[in-house]
């Protein structure tokens, strides 16, 4: 099997455990069903992954955030602060809206699978590595408060997170102009906060 083969492979089974377990559940699912999903058998499948907690580890890998959020720190920011954290939480918003139906799956198995949070949980460590480094070059500019650049990064996150939440369960409550309204106005009370 070609590279480009055994790769669409393996999406095609990481797509449809993610859908099965956003639906069902991790342990409402079984192996067998997932390659029947993807259209493959269960030893395809073993083949790729060795198990199903191999399967969901590479699927959280695959899906979340943390390459396209490195390759913003490292190429798109301006060092204008509210500009950035605009440009940091779009683009974190974008990403975490698209991958709603694996952070369920992560919030819903991190219970059962303690593991696994641990796992999950090292890329919004990556995240917070990146904005702390952020926070305390802008520091050194003097284009903020004498805060600690960890508590800011810290405060930041819980903040999109939050806002994220409530969007990945398809909460009604705000439409799409509305939610980058909120976004905006929250990233502008943010920056008022800790700058100078």
């Amino acid at each position: 099997m070609t590279s480009s083969r055994k790769k669409a492979t393996s999406e095609k089974i990481m797509d449809a455990a993610i859908e099965l377990f956003s639906k069902n559940g991790y342990d409402g699912v079984t192996t067998e069903e997932i390659a029947v999903e993807a259209g493959y058998s269960e030893k395809t499948l073993f083949r790729h992954f060795k198990s199903k907690q191999n399967l969901l580890e590479q699927a959280i890998d695959r899906y979340h955030y943390a390459d396209e959020m490195h390759a913003i720190f490292n190429n798109k920011l301006s060092g204008n602060i509210k500009d950035d954290l605009w440009l940091i939480s779009e683009n974190y918003h974008r990403i975490m809206y698209r991958n709603r139906k694996m952070l369920r799956v992560i919030m819903k198995v991190g219970k059962n699978l303690p593991g696994l949070h641990q796992y999950a949980h090292r890329h919004p460590k990556v995240l917070q590595e990146h904005l702390t480094d952020y926070f305390s070059e802008m520091k050194k500019q003097h284009k903020l408060y004498a805060f600690d650049a960890e508590k800011i990064a810290i405060t930041f996150l819980y903040m999109n997170f939050g806002l994220a939440h409530g969007r990945m369960n398809e909460d009604s409550a705000f439409s799409d102009e509305e939610f980058r309204d909120l976004l905006k106005e929250s990233v502008a009370l943010f920056t008022r906060g800790i700058t100078s």
